[in-house]
């Protein structure tokens, strides 16, 4: 019971655990948010990441469009359905319900 009160009567060992309460609960950077803000930095982060290797992937596509005529008709006719003058083009779309 003596070194209860011999503790309580410590005022710097008093202002530190106040202290350390107030800036882990009730500060506008309490651990709460700090634990919010870093998963949120991580996410970003992964999300850069991603569109890093999109802008790669989207790079070299574009690279190898402007260098081969081949991959440059093949995307035109994919992606725009584009045709020659003797051709006929028929587009089979999947997952479409008939009623």
């Amino acid at each position: 019971m003596k070194n209860i009160t011999s503790v309580l009567k410590n005022k710097y060992l008093i202002t530190v655990i106040v202290l350390t309460v107030w800036v882990i609960f009730f500060d506008k950077n309490d651990l709460k948010t700090q634990l919010e803000l870093r998963a949120e930095v991580q996410k970003l982060e992964e999300e850069r990441s991603y569109f890093a290797k999109e802008i790669n992937s989207i790079t070299s596509t574009i690279k190898e469009l402007y260098t081969n005529p081949k991959t440059l008709e093949k995307f035109a006719r994919e992606e725009y359905l584009m045709k020659r003058d003797n051709e006929d083009i028929f587009v089979i779309v999947e997952g479409e319900k008939e009623l």
